[in-house]
C-alpha cells in the first residue's frame, strides 16, 4: 500500500531492496526514527507479500496510540494517503495537531547510541562492523555522531541510508559526508537530490568536488558555484576530465 510519504530510507523499501529481516524489524517499528517514517514503513508493510512481515506490521499497528495518531494526523504535512489509511482503521485526525515528528509514535528498546564504556575509537569501530545489519541500522539512525560517520560508509546501501535519515543528524555532518572519498555514490546521490541540504554553499562545493558525485549532480551544481570555484575546478586532477572541461567552458564563457 503507498503511504503517500517519501524519504531516502522510505525509498529503499519502496523499491523492495530491504532484506527479509530488516523489513520484519520495520514491521515491529524499531527502525524508523521519526514518527512520518514509521508510520510510512508499517503502512507499506501491513500488505507485504511476505505473511510474516505483514502479520508483524498489523499488529505493530494495533499497538499505536490512537490518540497521539490523531494527533500526529493532525499535522498539515501529513500525505492525504496516510490520513485515509488510518481513517478506514478508525482512527480520524484530531481538531488540533500536538504531535511532533521528531519520534516515532512507537518506542521500542533498541540502540541508545552510546559508546561502550571505555572503549577506544579503534574498538568502537570493530564493534559496529561486527553487528548484525538490523543492529548497524539502529546505531545509523540513533547513534553517536562519530557512529554516523563510520556507518555513512558502510557496505550495505540501507544502513549508509539510514545515516540520512537520521533525527541527530546535522547539516555540518552532511558537509563532511560530501568531502569523504569512501562514501558510495548512493549517498552522493541522496544528499544531491536534497533540496535543504543544497541551500550550503560547502554542501555544494563539497559534492561537486568528490569524484564519486554522479556527473549529472556535479555538472548540474558547478553551474551555481562562484567563479573562484569554478576556476579551481578547471585544474583539479580529482574531478572527471568531463567535469574539468565544462568548468573551463563556463570560465571562457563567463569572460564574453
Amino acid at each position: 500500500m503507498e503511504p503517500g510519504y517519501r524519504s531516502p530510507l522510505v525509498d529503499l523499501f519502496r523499491r523492495g531492496e530491504a532484506s527479509r529481516d530488516v523489513c520484519l524489524l520495520a514491521a515491529r517499528g524499531v527502525l524508523a526514527p521519526r514518527a512520518h517514517e514509521q508510520l510510512a514503513l508499517l503502512i507499506m508493510l501491513s500488505d507485504a507479500a511476505d505473511p510474516e512481515v505483514a502479520s508483524e506490521a498489523n499488529t505493530t499497528l494495533g499497538k499505536l496510540p490512537p490518540a497521539a495518531v490523531s494527533a500526529f494526523l493532525a499535522r498539515t504535512d501529513v500525505p492525504t494517503e496516510m490520513r485515509d489509511f488510518f481513517t478506514a482503521r478508525g482512527i480520524k485526525p484530531a481538531a488540533a495537531a500536538t504531535q511532533s515528528d521528531a519520534e516515532p509514535l512507537l518506542e521500542s528498546a533498541d540502540a541508545d547510541g552510546t559508546k561502550s564504556e571505555g572503549a577506544s575509537e579503534e574498538e568502537e569501530t570493530k564493534m559496529l562492523s561486527a553487528l548484525p545489519v538490523g543492529e548497524r541500522l539502529k546505531f545509523a539512525m540513533k547513534g553517536t555522531r562519530e557512529q554516523r560517520a563510520q556507518l555513512i560508509r558502510d557496505p550495505n546501501k540501507i544502513v549508509s541510508t539510514a545515516v540520512l535519515s537520521s533525527p541527530k543528524l546535522t547539516e555540518a555532518e552532511v558537509e563532511a559526508f560530501t568531502k569523504m572519498g569512501n562514501v558510495s555514490e548512493d549517498v552522493l546521490r541522496i544528499i544531491g537530490m536534497n533540496r535543504t541540504w543544497l541551500k550550503n554553499y560547502s554542501v555544494m562545493l563539497g559534492l561537486t568536488k568528490n569524484p564519486k558525485t554522479p556527473p549529472a549532480i556535479s555538472m548540474q551544481l558547478m553551474n551555481r558555484l562562484n567563479e573562484k570555484d569554478v576556476k579551481m575546478l578547471t585544474v583539479d586532477r580529482n574531478v572527471p576530465e568531463s567535469l574539468r572541461l565544462a568548468a573551463r567552458r563556463l570560465v571562457v564563457k563567463s569572460r564574453k
